[in-house]
């Protein structure tokens, strides 16, 4: 019998991470704080240097693949200027550490840190910021090869594989999962009526919500880029816009004022990177997707199986259902 009991998830102290950063960067008088335990775990990192973010990716989530093409994206986004949390470099020049967890392997990440706070809600100059800062992103994403493996966002891995994948989840609640099934179909065959060919494809975030953005004043930083991958441009355009919808459908946000927000916030966008009404004219249908994916991905780790609660499914269908009402022609 092993002398370690086999384990699948560990979290690491904040103390031997102190040791480690403190022996591996140029950093002193360290101190780590564990955050948050997420897809991977987050801890902040203070030092003389400054403030920091260290991220511990869970091996179960990210190979030392998909964590290079991260890195890759970040560091290209950094060099063009995007206002984005960028991997710091180790004394040797590395931006990834290996560590020899319980579980096994497990890859870490300095990260600068994004002054400021999520924002609640966005004004007429952060909306604009927003979109001029996506905008600039996709400039960069659109133009470049990533070393590593990603995700691919297509009609596959955004509808029908997560149909699977949640099958055994609505097995209490059959008319919800049939109907999911029947507004995939419908979003495939709108898609099909549409000549994509020309729509804009590059990395995307595929998380760009006010959680994964913090704003000083009128500047934006982005961050978390742990879900990006490779897939038409709009993406991102969807996250943003069904945020907005969420709000309106909470009684947050009234419908009036998410046409103003997401009016400003795209203008400012396609300033700098124009999109066609045709890409536009699937935003809505394509928030299927982005629901989907994420739904699918709550059944792959068991942190996550309180999503899958049939409480929180039918919350989540009923959004859906708003959405496909409120919203689909």
């Amino acid at each position: 019998m092993k002398s370690i009991f086999p384990t699948i998830y560990s979290t690491l102290s904040p103390y031997a991470l102190a040791d480690l950063l403190d022996e591996r960067y140029l950093l002193k008088t360290i101190q780590c704080t564990f955050l948050v335990r997420g897809v991977g775990d987050t801890y902040l990192v203070d030092s003389l240097q400054g403030r920091f973010i260290l991220r511990i990716y869970r091996s179960t989530h990210r190979s030392l693949s998909h964590v290079q093409a991260e890195v890759a994206l970040l560091m290209a986004l950094k060099q063009a200027g995007v206002s984005v949390s960028y991997p710091i470099a180790d004394r040797m020049q590395e931006s990834i550490q290996q560590l020899d967890a319980v579980e096994g392997s497990r890859y870490a990440v300095l990260f600068s840190y994004a002054p400021g706070q999520p924002p609640r809600i966005l004004n007429k100059s952060q909306l604009c910021t927003l979109g001029h800062e996506i905008a600039r992103f996709h400039q960069v994403s659109s133009t470049i090869a990533l070393p590593g493996e990603r995700w691919t966002f297509d009609l596959d891995s955004t509808l029908f594989k997560p149909l699977e994948q949640l099958k055994s989840a609505f097995v209490t609640d059959q008319e919800s999962y049939l109907w999911l099934q029947k507004a995939a179909r419908q979003v495939e065959t709108k898609i099909a009526q549409v000549n994509t060919s020309g729509f804009l494809s590059g990395y995307c975030h595929f998380d760009l919500l006010p959680k994964n953005m913090h704003f000083d004043g009128d500047s934006v930083t982005l961050f978390d880029f742990d879900f990006m991958g490779y897939g038409w441009l709009v993406h991102d355009l969807v996250c943003f816009w069904q945020h907005l919808a969420l709000e309106v459908y909470a009684g947050r946000m009234t419908q009036l004022a998410f046409e103003e927000a997401y009016a400003i916030f795209l203008e400012s966008y396609q300033s700098g990177h124009p999109i066609s009404d045709q890409e536009l004219a699937l935003v809505p249908y394509l928030s299927l997707g982005f629901w989907l994916f994420y739904m699918g991905f709550h059944t792959t780790h068991d942190q996550f199986y309180s999503y899958l609660q049939p409480s929180q499914l039918k919350g989540y269908t009923g959004f859906l259902r708003h959405l496909a009402v409120a919203y689909w022609e």
